[in-house]
């Protein structure tokens, strides 16, 4: 074995056929076949069908089909290079082979779509796409489970003799598991992680992608956390419970029966969960352990990964390499290299060591690898001589490394990561559950997602129904339907003008029962939820100046009255029965005025006031008025009887005995009530308008196109054209104005369409002098800061003569300073006045030159 291992990477020269099977095949191709006219059409027929099953490739509707695409040379002829690896991984399965003769042959050199052996290494394209969401392993293996529609080997217990590009299944969007793994590797490899494509045997559920046995991850409830926060602290000088007085007998037997009772509920549970997953136990499959698969091997240690595991492509969920539903593991490859699996598989995977640069457990194909060997510490190194130290660089410099992917870069569109699943639309089935799925924008009504349980396997009853949302105009999220209650939750992203969160109902009649949720920060009066019953309504606040945080109101039986034509409904609202408030603790106001609830009493004409109790107080202050008649009408007078306020105070003070302090109470809460009354009908109305726009809503289902969108929104890109085109026009007008010297001239005559020759004089007299005014007007400008700066220099100069003998230093080092400042400045002045002096003769003659040759000018300048 070892003598034939070390030679597998030099190439065996094989015999041609013999020259007599030449011959008779010769013979054979060409010998005369007597075919009766039925045989010949039956076999017409099988052709026939033969070319129907195996030339339609489009299985997903306006994908192309294989034959018209059009590969580059790469994928029909293969290099030197790789018809040199060719002959190596032969080498290797002829030794393979040779030494394994009851192992299955290795997956290695299958047929690309262009009818041409390629290596499986070269197959693989590492590439990062410019999508942040599949620089994760799990957005990768999602976006490839839900982009590619998955078809399964035939037969199940052979692998594939063709191998596409990733690129080539990515346009089809349909695959096999090894063209699954084959995509999803190359995206890992690309971002960074190492990762390796898998052939091995699997069991039937994971080759056919069932997952009819499995919950769905959408049911799996999260852990929960134990909160430490919520234990109270045990007070040092806290009042001690009161002793247990029941008979410790009768609580033993009590805990006994229950026990029972608990153990029989347990055996119970137990034995039906036991029936259920009898009858939910698949059938023997005669193909266990032969079944063929691909999957995807993620090694440790890059991109912080802390432990080996698998990727099943045809799901994308992840797996221990230990898993029972993997069986046995012949190879596996990367971009770099091949390794055979040399381990024992008789108990699947678990007792797998995936050390690749181990020789003992895997052998690889290639010298060049990036695994290094293990190597053998107790070995003594044996001293070798310098010649032969020159061989073994030799040696090394003609290692054989893989050569580069044939394959295209992989590229997917915007539009296409959108998209994600064929035909926009996948639908996965799991333990009683269904999961559905569709790309944006393709139903009307922004439906992306729907999860629906039933009650059975066979998916007729439905129990629970979720629908999630995207880009709806109303902020509809998602949208939770329980038939078992009949009530609906529709939950909504922040953005709604009343700020509605949550909205749960069972019907958008009015004034049934309804919940509704609020974000509170964007309200003016911080409601955060609302609960309505046909004959109550409940409402909860949250950072109000007020304090209030509770309002409870009871309404009776509207009375029947007869409807008027014309009349609006509001004529004939609900009567209030009572009204309940609570507030928080306003620290600022001592607790015996500080009021804790109040309650309005409005059918009975009564007032209860209860008020917050002190921290070293067991009991509060508490109120109760009777509203006396014609209380706060103008000109009649209110008589207070004892009856009117009848109060219990913690502490006594004296204003509460006054019938002045009595009636300023009475009006307040008059006032209160009041309002109350209002912001109630206020809440009634604002639930009535919210219903009406919900019912609106659901029947337009208008959907939001993002500006930067340009595919969807037809609006903005024919505005951004109309802008782009205005643009380049001004443009062109602006640059043609520019080059046209005689445009202001034109424009003060008139823009006349012909020129007479006075009007051509004029123009160039005007032009001419316009030009040499404007050189006199610089000259000037620059001769004038010219005097400027030396003025101010033999200012300076003339101050420093007459202050030298009383300056200081560093005065004398500013001065210094200035006039070197000041002879740069005057230096420049004088070049930019020379240089102005001499380019403007030239620059006038040129102009002159241009008027002469000008086609508007030319005629009457050329009589003269």
């Amino acid at each position: 074995m070892e003598d034939i291992i070390e030679n597998k990477n030099e190439p065996e020269e094989y015999k041609d056929k013999d020259e007599d099977e030449e011959e008779e095949e010769e013979e054979e191709e060409s010998g005369d076949f007597d075919l009766t006219a039925e045989e010949l059409e039956d076999l017409e027929e099988e052709l026939s069908e033969f070319e129907s099953q195996t030339s339609d490739h489009r299985l997903v509707p306006g994908r192309p089909l294989l034959g018209e695409m059009i590969f580059p040379p790469s994928y029909k002829e293969n290099s030197p290079k790789e018809k040199m690896l060719l002959k190596f991984a032969e080498n290797f399965w002829r030794q393979y082979t040779h030494l394994y003769p009851d192992r299955e042959p290795l997956f290695m050199c299958p047929v690309n779509e262009c009818g041409l052996e390629k290596f499986v290494s070269t197959t693989l394209r590492p590439t990062l796409l410019p999508y942040p969401d599949l620089y994760a392993w799990d957005q990768c293996a999602k976006f490839v489970s839900e982009y590619l529609s998955a078809q399964f080997l035939d037969p199940p217990i052979e692998p594939p003799s063709h191998l596409y590009s990733p690129n080539t299944v990515l346009k089809l969007q349909v695959g096999n598991c090894f063209n699954f793994s084959v995509v999803l590797c190359s995206l890992l490899i690309g971002a960074g992680y190492d990762a390796y494509c898998v052939t091995g045997y699997a069991t039937k559920d994971m080759c056919l992608m069932d997952e009819t046995r499995e919950e769905c991850p959408m049911l799996e409830k999260p852990k929960e956390t134990p909160d430490d926060s919520k234990t109270k602290a045990c007070k040092k000088y806290a009042v001690k419970p009161p002793r247990d007085l029941r008979s410790k007998f009768e609580l033993s037997q009590e805990v006994k029966k229950e026990a029972k009772i608990q153990a029989a509920l347990e055996k119970a549970r137990k034995e039906s969960e036991e029936r259920i997953s009898e009858d939910e136990k698949p059938k023997p499959d005669p193909l266990y352990g032969l079944r063929v698969h691909c999957w995807v091997l993620v090694l440790s240690g890059k991109r912080e990964v802390p432990e080996n595991f698998f990727i099943d492509p045809f799901t994308g969920k992840s797996y221990s390499t230990a898993d029972d539903n993997f069986l046995g593991l012949e190879s596996l490859w990367n971009h770099e290299n091949y390794w055979v699996n040399m381990q024992d598989c008789r108990e699947g995977c678990k007792d797998l060591t995936f050390d690749l640069g181990d020789p003992v457990k895997w052998e690889f194909m290639l010298l060049g690898t990036a695994k290094p060997l293990l190597s053998i510490p107790d070995m003594e190194e044996e001293e070798e001589p310098a010649g032969e130290e020159d061989d073994d660089s030799d040696k090394d410099k003609a290692i054989f490394n893989m050569p580069p992917s044939w394959v295209e870069p992989i590229e997917v569109s915007p539009k296409e990561f959108e998209t994600r699943s064929p035909e926009g639309k996948k639908v996965i089935q799991y333990k009683k559950s269904k999961l559905e799925k569709w790309a944006p924008y393709l139903l009307e009504d922004g439906l992306v997602s729907r999860h629906t349980v039933y009650y059975d396997n066979e998916y007729t009853q439905e129990m629970e129904i979720k629908e999630w949302f995207k880009n709806r105009q109303d902020k509809l999220e998602m949208k939770a339907i329980k038939r078992t209650t009949g009530t609906t939750t529709d939950y909504f992203a922040p953005g709604r003008g009343e700020s509605l969160r949550a909205h749960v109902y069972k019907s958008m009649v009015p004034e049934t029962e309804r919940t509704m949720v609020f974000y509170n920060e964007p309200r003016v009066d911080g409601l955060q939820k609302r609960e309505e019953k046909p004959m109550e309504m409940t409402e909860h606040f949250e950072g109000r100046s007020d304090f209030l945080y509770y309002r409870r109101i009871v309404f009776s039986k509207r009375p029947k009255r007869v409807a008027i034509a014309g009349m609006p409904t509001e004529v004939n609202p609900r009567p209030i029965q009572k009204i309940t408030e609570r507030f928080h603790r306003n620290r600022e106001k001592p607790p015996s005025e500080d009021v804790a609830e109040r309650i309005f009493l409005i059918q009975q004409d009564r007032f209860r006031l209860t008020y917050h109790r002190d921290d070293y107080h067991i009991t509060a202050s508490r109120w109760e008025f009777l509203k006396p008649n014609h209380l706060g009408e103008k000109g009649t007078h209110v008589n207070l009887t004892p009856e009117t306020s009848i109060y219990y105070q913690v502490e006594p003070i004296e204003k509460w005995n006054k019938q002045l302090y009595v009636y300023e109470m009475l009006i307040s809460l008059l006032e209160a009530e009041n309002k109350a009354k209002d912001n109630v009908r206020r809440s009634e109305s604002e639930v009535m308008d919210i219903l009406n726009l919900r019912n609106q809503e659901m029947q337009d289902n208008e959907l939001t196109l993002s500006v930067y969108d340009t595919e969807r929104n037809e609006t903005s890109k024919k505005q951004r054209e109309a802008m782009a085109a205005a643009m380049e026009e001004e443009r062109v007008r602006k640059a043609i104005l520019e080059l046209d010297y005689l445009a202001p001239f034109m424009a003060k005559l008139g823009d006349p369409e012909k020129l007479t020759k006075w009007q051509t004089v004029k123009l160039k007299e005007d032009c001419l002098a316009d030009l040499k005014q404007r050189l006199i007007d610089k000259a000037n400008l620059i001769q004038a800061r010219f005097e400027k700066e030396t003025g101010e220099l033999q200012r300076k100069q003339l101050w420093y003569q007459q202050n030298q003998m009383s300056m200081s230093r560093e005065d004398e080092e500013a001065y210094l300073t200035y006039c070197g400042e000041a002879m740069f400045r005057i230096h420049i002045l004088e070049q930019r006045l020379t240089k102005h002096k001499e380019r403007a003769p030239l620059q006038y003659l040129a102009l002159e030159e241009k008027l002469n040759k000008d086609q508007r000018l030319f005629e009457h300048l050329l009589m003269d």
